[in-house]
This record gives C-alpha cells, structure tokens and sequence, in this order.
C-alpha cells in the first residue's frame, strides 16, 4: 500500500509541476522558415596615394647640356579597387605652360624660363622603369600625340606604381636661377 501511495503523490507532484511550468512556457505549434536577402555592390573607385616628382640635375646650358637633353624620373602611385578596369591618368601642363601644350618651370625672376617635358613610360604595366629619349608625351587630354596613361585592370587593391619620366631639353639659352613648376595629376575611373 505504501508504494501504490508514494506513486500517487510522485504522480500528483509531477502534474502539479507539469500544469505550473505550461503556464510559463507556451506551447509550441510549429515552425516556419524565410530566406532574408543579403547584398552590397562595390564601387569601381581609385585614388593617388603618393607622387615623387620630378628632381633634375643641374643642367649646364654651355656645355653638357647645349646639345643633350637632362632627364629625371618621378613616380605615382595609384591604388584602385581589384577589376577596376578603363582607369587612366593624367598629368596636367603645369602652372608656368607656354600656350596649352609647352610645359615650363620658372625662375626666382619671373622671366626666367627652362622648358620641360613629361612623358609615359614605354608600358602601361605598373613597375616599367623610363626609357630615353622618350616618346609618348604624358598629358591630361587625349588626342593625336597626346595622351592619358591607361593602365591595366587592377588585378587586387593594393598600390601600383608608375614611373613619371621627365626631360629638359638640350640647347635651352637658360639663366643662372633655381627653376620650379608643379603639375596636377589626376586619375578618371
């Protein structure tokens, strides 16, 4: 009698509990699922990240340099987002140009003028040392004779860098003075 008593009250505890917990916790009918769309687009996006520009030598108008050109190179790096594609870089005339096309850099006294010029490198892959004389003039318009450099799809986003390749001219009748010119770089994408 007394285990048919004791199964009685672990019976009546037990549903007790049962029937206190099912209050707390709701009863479950089912379940149902959904797909949540998730999606971002990546913008083709290019920037310059750094320049070293263009230092010349000191250029000797009487002697060495009456007849042979003194060149210099200058480098951009640029960093575009991996398969930007159709990017291209200009280099402007200058803030000393002599009409729309002869860069020049100026002297302590205003009159003072050397003419220069800037051209590509012979490859549109990052890396490509200059060559001289060089032969593709590096501008920021395009056209016969003139030109953007277009560089090759970025195959990743890491920086890549492009040699800037300068000359100044030989048998320029130029004065004794410390010449200067900055140019605008720019980068379409």
């Amino acid at each position: 009698m007394q285990i048919v008593k004791s199964t009685k009250l672990i019976a009546w505890v037990a549903s007790t509990l049962l029937g206190f917990f099912s209050i707390l916790i709701p009863a479950q009918a089912g379940s149902a699922t959904t797909t949540v769309p998730v999606n971002v687009s990546v913008s083709q996006v290019c920037t310059i990240a750094t320049t070293t520009g263009l230092s010349f030598a000191s250029y000797d108008p009487v002697t060495i340099n009456a007849s042979a050109a003194l060149n210099a190179v200058g480098l951009i790096t640029i960093t575009c987002s991996k398969g930007s594609s159709g990017v291209s870089v200009g280099m402007g005339y200058g803030a000393h140009a002599s009409g729309v096309t002869q860069r020049q850099m100026i002297g302590s006294v205003p009159a003072n003028l050397i003419q220069y010029n800037v051209f590509q490198p012979p490859s549109t892959a990052a890396g490509t040392a200059c060559t001289f004389p060089a032969t593709i003039p590096w501008t920021n318009v395009t056209g016969v004779g003139l030109g953007m450099l277009t560089v090759t799809a970025a195959p990743d986003n890491t920086a890549r860098t492009y040699y800037i390749c300068g000359t100044i001219p030989g048998g320029q009748n130029a004065s004794a003075d410390s010449y200067t010119d900055s140019i605008v770089a720019t980068i379409n994408f």
